[in-house]
């Protein structure tokens, strides 16, 4: 009998153990992708799709009889589930000839899920969940079977999901910390932007009036997202039926992400993560670090201590126009996003407490203004847009991409969220931010401990710990700071001064070690009153931009050197809030 040699290494990723040296799924190994090699993942994906088969639009079509339906709703970004089938991996369910699907007990759980919240908000009388569900308690089958969901258009495109959480490095821990376990990228497999065909059968026919309840209650479930990680955008179609707690239109450009083989993909939960991490830095600032956490978990949902919560916010970006392309040259190049769109959040649950809304919906709307006056969304977005505000960065084209560059679109939009116009309203706006989340924390029964506050955490928003200074650009070449972060702020004069640089020190940070300033250009907008009809105020842009500069003193030469240069008011800088030191 004759042995095949390393015969371990022909058997399908998928039937391997998840060990070293055989299949790790999750794990990005950096010596392969040095090498060019295939990641675990990457082969284990081709080997999938090479072998399954596919059911065509044509061949699903949206049906309706007297005792089985189906009808067909398209994912607006991405829809992961988990199949439970490799250890720390999230992968689809995979059923025969190969096909993902998305199970019928857990559309059986959603559908009674919103069956029973639309049965306590009196949409459909009491008995009807029982009816079509069964009765869990007497243990009765209901007269509906749920027959699940699978894919009707290419599935295959961008199955391989990269994961990156860092809000517990960016925001809480300190330069001589340690990057925290858990937030290195990782794999997940997930559908991108499908087609889910649902089909639903009875046991008894049923008039055209029930099948429309029934596929009304079905989209009361889905829209608030299908799968896992619904929280963080997965999951979701592009409209809701839950209550809006903000809404607005915006205009983005900067790095998009890259997925496991290097394409660029613009990801929505951006929006989340900018969100997620101001509310902890400004909750810090005005209560203990405990309970700033506890209050951003049950916002924003998520896994802490190994018990995961459902948070009260979900979101949608619906985009009207996106591009990605390829900017820069060589090593340097990198995938880059221009993007337009409508976000929206909305209450994914109810709130214990129904006057706690309007609370809720000022919170949301000040941490949105606060992400777009101070910095951005997605990466580098400390940062202001190097293509915008510093073009001759980029000369010869071999440098990297630096910053994101954001702004409010839309005469409806700037009307409602244009909070500052001038250097004076910094100030003021910040304090408005930090008083409506002291009521939030207030409506939450948690304490507010001004003297107790997260005074651990590198970007905690309280005046002792952050200073933002600011200056008026009369355009977008007239940036200030932005050279700064790439040539001496000050030159030495032998004997007089001496040289001052934040260039390549723990000011600006570097790979492995997070910024201590933030630099924002903000467009000025003028937003006045029409006497003529007050509903509709006069918006009037200019050239103009406030320049903004956040910093976090450390106590580091560096900082405190820069520190000293800003409080020589260099072009007309000034502190517009924090402590001075």
């Amino acid at each position: 009998m004759k042995l095949i040699p390393n015969a371990h290494k022909k058997i399908p990723m998928m039937f391997r153990a998840q060990v070293g040296g055989r299949s790790q799924l999750q794990y990005l190994d950096p010596d392969k992708k040095r090498a060019g090699e295939q990641q675990d993942v990457e082969r284990w994906a081709d080997e999938w799709t090479d072998k399954a088969e596919f059911i065509s639009a044509e061949d699903a079509q949206d049906v309706q009889t007297e005792t089985y339906g189906a009808k067909s709703y398209q994912i607006s970004w991405r829809f992961v589930t988990n199949g439970g089938q490799d250890d720390g991996m999230l992968r689809p369910v995979i059923g025969a000839s190969g096909i993902p699907f998305y199970p019928g007990s857990s559309m059986k759980g959603a559908f009674r899920q919103a069956c029973e919240e639309a049965e306590k908000a009196g949409d459909i009388p009491l008995g009807t969940c029982n009816n079509y569900c069964g009765d869990e308690s007497e243990i009765t089958p209901g007269i509906l079977r749920f027959q699940g969901a699978y894919p009707t258009n290419d599935w295959t495109k961008g199955l391989l999901d990269l994961v990156h959480p860092q809000q517990g490095w960016q925001v809480m821990t300190r330069d001589t910390d340690e990057k925290p376990r858990g937030e290195s990228a990782y794999a997940q497999v997930s559908l991108y932007q499908p087609t889910l065909r649902f089909a639903i059968s009875c046991s008894k026919p049923l008039s055209s009036d029930r099948w429309q309840q029934i596929w009304l209650i079905w989209e009361r479930a889905i829209a608030a997202g299908l799968g896992s990680k619904v929280s963080t955008g997965y999951g979701q179609i592009t409209k809701t039926s839950h209550p809006i707690v903000y809404r607005a239109k915006l205009k983005g450009q900067g790095q998009a992400a890259k997925l496991i083989d290097g394409t660029g993909e613009f990801r929505p939960n951006i929006f989340r993560a900018a969100l997620r991490g101001h509310a902890l830095r400004i909750f810090g600032g005005i209560t203990d670090s405990e309970s700033a956490k506890e209050l951003v978990q049950s916002l924003f949902g998520g896994i802490e201590k190994k018990e995961g919560t459902v948070g009260l916010l979900g979101f949608q970006f619906q985009p009207s126009r996106l591009e990605i392309k390829s900017f820069g040259s060589g090593n340097y190049a990198q995938p880059a996003y221009e993007v337009e769109g409508e976000l929206i959040w909305f209450l994914a649950k109810p709130l214990s407490d129904p006057k706690q809304k309007l609370i809720l919906d000022k919170l949301v709307s000040k941490l949105m203004q606060f992400a777009m006056i101070m910095g951005g969304f997605g990466k580098s977005w400390r940062r202001v847009d190097h293509r915008e505000f510093f073009e001759e960065y980029y000369e010869n084209n071999y440098k990297a991409l630096i910053g994101c560059h954001w702004q409010w679109l839309g005469e409806n939009t700037q009307s409602r969220n244009v909070q500052v116009s001038r250097l004076e309203k910094v100030g003021e706006f910040l304090e408005i931010v930090r008083q409506i989340a002291r009521e939030w924390i207030q409506s939450q029964n948690k304490p507010l401990r001004e003297t107790e506050w997260a005074k651990d955490w590198r970007e905690a928003w309280h005046p002792s710990n952050v200073q933002v200074w600011g200056r008026i650009a009369d355009n977008n070449d007239e940036s200030a700071a932005v050279r700064w972060f790439h040539k001496p702020y000050q030159q030495k004069i032998q004997g007089i001064q001496p040289e001052g640089s934040i260039y390549q020190s723990s000011v600006t940070g570097k790979i492995g070690q997070i910024s201590l300033i933030w630099h924002r250009v903000y467009p000025l907008i003028i937003v006045k009153n029409n006497p003529e009809n007050p509903r509709k105020p006069i918006i009037k842009p200019t050239p103009r931009y406030l320049e903004l500069i956040t910093l976090f003193p450390d106590g580091s030469r560096e900082s405190n050197d820069f520190l000293d240069f800003l409080n020589a008011k260099p072009d007309g800088f000034k502190l517009l809030w924090g402590e001075e030191q």
